[in-house]
Order: C-alpha cells, then structure tokens, then sequence
C-alpha cells in the first residue's frame, strides 16, 4: 500500500507539472492571423532588392522554449528552503505497571529539511524528507514497541527516515486553492484532525483538499485522505495498533469569521480508517464550535469557547455506538498574567456490536497529547467515557519566558468513577529569530484511582522533557 501510494503521489506531482506546462504553453502563444486581416500591421512596401544579403535575425523562443528556460528556472530560483533541527531529552518514570521495570531516557535528534517553489501559474510545489536518529543506545527506552523494549516506558520516537510532505497545489486569486499529495493537514485546535507536531514524527496525511471563499470572512474546506502516516514511522516490529491507517476519510469544515467577538465553526469528519488491528476507529462525528476573545477594560480580556459533537460508528466498524462530546472554557488576559478554566467530556454509550461492554467517542487523527494531560495517559478515552476538568495559569517572566502552570482532574463520564489527577509546568525561551528551548514537566497522579485508559490502576508517571530546536 505504502509504495502503491507513493507511486500515486509521483504520478500526482508528475502530471500536475506537464499541466504546468501545457497551461504556460497556451497562454504564451499568439492566435495566428492571415496578411492583411485586423489583426496583422499592414505589410510593408516593397524595396528593392540588395546587393548583399542582410544580417540574419535571431530566431525567437517559442512559448515552451520560453517556459523552460525563463518561467520554470524563476520559480525554481525563488522558492524557499526550510530546515528544522531538534534536539531532545526525554525522561519516563512509569510506577504500578508490574511490565514496567525500569525508567526510559530517550535522547533524539529531528532532522527535517524541505523547498518549496514560489507560485507558477498559480502552481506550487513541496518536497521535504525527515529523519529521527536516537542519540546512543536504542534500548534505553520502548520506541512504542519498535525496538523491544517492553519493559520501559513508551517515547514514541522511534527512529525513521522518510519522506515527510510532497504534494502539489494551485491557487486562483483568493477564491479556490487545491491541494494533493503527502502534506501536515492541521484543524482548528486539532481535536479531530492535527499533525502531532509534538512528537519527533510528525503525523501526515496523503490527502487532497479543496478550499474555497466565496466570501471575505466564510472558509469552506473539503478534504479527502486515503493513507495516514503515523507518528511511529513505517519502521519493523511495530505492533498492529500503531500502524499507519489505510483511510476512504471525507471531512468537511465551514468557517465564518465576520463576528467581531468571536468565529463560528460546523465541521464533519467521516473516518473510514483500518490497518492491522482493525476498524474500531472508524466513525462519524458531526460538531461545531464558537470561540473566541473580548475586551472589558484596556488591560484585561476574556476568552472563551463552547463546542459541541455527537459521534457514531461508520463504515466497517465492529462498535455500534452514539456518544457526545462537550467542551467549555473560559479564560481572562491581565498582562502579564492570564488564567482559566474548562471541561472537556468525551462521552460512552452501550455498545451493542459483538463485543458489548462501552464505547467511547474517540478522535484517532487528533494531535492527543495537547488535550487531557501531557503525561498521555488519555491517548485513548477509556470505555466509561472521560471528563476532564482543568484549570491552567501563565505568567510572563522577565527576559520574556512564558510559564504556564495546568491542573487536571479525571473522572468516568458513565458511573463516575476516579480516574487520577495530574499537573503539567512548562517554560520556553526564544533566542532571535531561529532557536527555541524548552523545559517542560507532567505527573500524573493515579494512586487510588480506578484504572484509567491503559486498564492500570494505582499508576503514577512522571515525564520531563528538555528540549533545544532550531527553525528555518
């Protein structure tokens, strides 16, 4: 599958550029008109003959010629390189997993480097291949079961390199844009679809997507994907469940912007997704969201957000479900302190498939460490559904380093069952125009709790992460 794609995503960048081509080839050429007609000057008179023969005039590019030796080295010329380097450590201390017997250290480096074409004809094209290098020994740490290395904690970085983003797009004024081939697709605050870009591996999609604006402040997107590259990397020995996806996935989203206290989003997501562990994730969710911010005095502001989703199971799926989602946040700005609150409910129904029990919304293409703790205990929403009620506090540091401070308490959405509590620190620095550094911490607190999403009960984990990265 994975080569049969990357054929289609040759062939797809292949004919987008004889495209290209041909379009600069018509456009270049003069319509041919007969003497003497509107559209030829008047010949010239007559002279009379010369006695010696006149310089020879140079012959002149033809619109292909023009295209391939001007046009196409221009666009070339102009385009952009990019690179990213980024060097992490990653430290995991998981307790009450009797398979866990020792801590993880995971030192890796990222290394991503791309070009793009400035626009052609309203063409634009991407290439850009990825590599992760573990810096000493691999079996320091479980690479999501990549290395055998089950009894440390997971990092999900195992190392890879592969091609990362290669697609080809076209643009026409401000009205339509198309877009095809291996790309980040990244969603509004990545619930449903996100391109993990915490992870060493960025998740990417094979995808093509149509947006269109038929007015200043309405957004309307569709998009289809039918491969999804996940974190983990096309590397041996993973086990079934953190395969890549083979996706028939539709999504749609609307946008509207023209309030001035906030933006109103409606979105559809129809994930037909599958690879060695099956289909469970295969569902239909249907949703929207208003957010936005609001001023109340010259120093102080509000934030805020209310969402709402109802999700089923689609295609192939063997679950037979309907669950809820919910989620409300309100927050306040006071330079240079800003603070909030929220509630994020994944819901559960009864499962009447053949395998009974619960069954949970769930969001398989979502950036997941950024929601419900960064010690990603969550990743998957356990069968009783989750309520997540956080609370979150940042401040401004001299030199310009941001703080922030989040608080998470866990429950069951069903039976309301004790899931753990966590707190998350984060601090960050930029250095000119290019570097970032990171110092960033999670504890989860699950000592007495019920077993969480891994089945676990009485698990504590501790995760710190120190982090170096440079971007161009």
């Amino acid at each position: 599958m994975k080569l049969n794609t990357l054929r289609l995503n040759r062939n797809l960048t292949g004919g987008a550029l004889v495209l290209a081509v041909a379009t600069a080839a018509i456009a270049q050429e003069k319509p041919y008109s007969q003497p003497g007609t509107a559209q030829s000057p008047p010949a010239a008179p007559a002279k009379p003959a010369a006695t010696t023969a006149p310089a020879a005039t140079p012959p002149q590019d033809g619109a292909v010629a023009k295209f391939f030796n001007g046009k196409l080295p221009e666009a070339i010329a102009k385009g952009k390189f990019s690179l990213n380097a980024r060097l992490r450590y990653e430290y995991v201390d998981q307790d009450g997993v009797p398979a866990v017997t020792d801590d993880s250290h995971a030192p890796t480096i990222r290394t991503r480097f791309g070009y793009t074409t400035a626009p052609l004809y309203g063409f634009r094209g991407m290439l850009e291949g990825e590599n992760v290098t573990v810096i000493g020994p691999d079996h320091n740490f479980n690479a999501a079961g990549a290395n055998g290395v089950p009894y440390k904690p997971v990092v999900a970085d195992p190392e890879t390199t592969e091609l990362n983003q290669a697609w080809l797009s076209y643009t026409y004024t401000n009205l339509l844009s198309v877009k095809a081939g291996r790309q980040r697709i990244a969603l509004d605050n990545h619930r449903f679809i996100g391109d993990v870009g915490w992870r060493q591996n960025m998740q990417t999609f094979d995808a093509a997507l149509i947006e269109g604006k038929p007015l200043d402040d309405l957004s309307l997107l569709y998009g289809y994907i039918w491969d999804v590259h996940r974190v983990f990397g096309d590397v041996d020995r993973l086990p079934a469940a953190n395969q890549d996806f083979n996706s028939d996935s539709h999504f749609f989203n609307a946008s509207y912007s023209g309030w001035k206290y906030g933006r109103v989003v409606g979105y559809t997501y129809v994930l037909d997704l599958e690879n060695a562990a099956g289909s469970a994730n295969s569902s239909a969710t249907y949703g929207g969201y208003f957010a936005g911010t609001a001023p109340v005095t010259d120093k102080l502001s509000l934030g805020y957000r209310a969402e709402f989703a109802w999700q089923t199971d689609y295609a192939n799926s063997p679950l037979n479900y309907e669950a809820e989602y919910y989620n409300l946040e309100l927050s306040a700005n006071v330079k240079p302190f800003s603070f909030g609150a929220g509630l994020e409910v994944l819901g559960t129904d009864s499962n009447s498939g053949p395998a009974g029990g619960q069954a949970s919304f769930r969001t398989p293409l979502a950036t997941l460490h950024a929601f419900n703790g960064w010690a990603d205990v969550f990743l998957s929403t356990p069968a009783a559904g989750l309520q997540d009620f956080y609370a979150f506090a940042q401040v401004t540091l001299p030199q310009q380093i941001p703080l922030r401070l989040i608080y998470h308490k866990y429950e069951a959405d069903s039976g309301g069952a004790d899931f753990g509590q966590e707190f998350n620190v984060v601090a960050s620095k930029k250095f000119g125009a290019n570097w970032t550094t990171m110092l960033k911490y999670a504890y989860y607190d699950g000592e007495d709790a019920a077993p969480p999403a891994i089945g676990v009960p009485n698990m504590d984990m501790q995760k710190f992460w120190a982090q170096v990265e440079f971007n161009y």
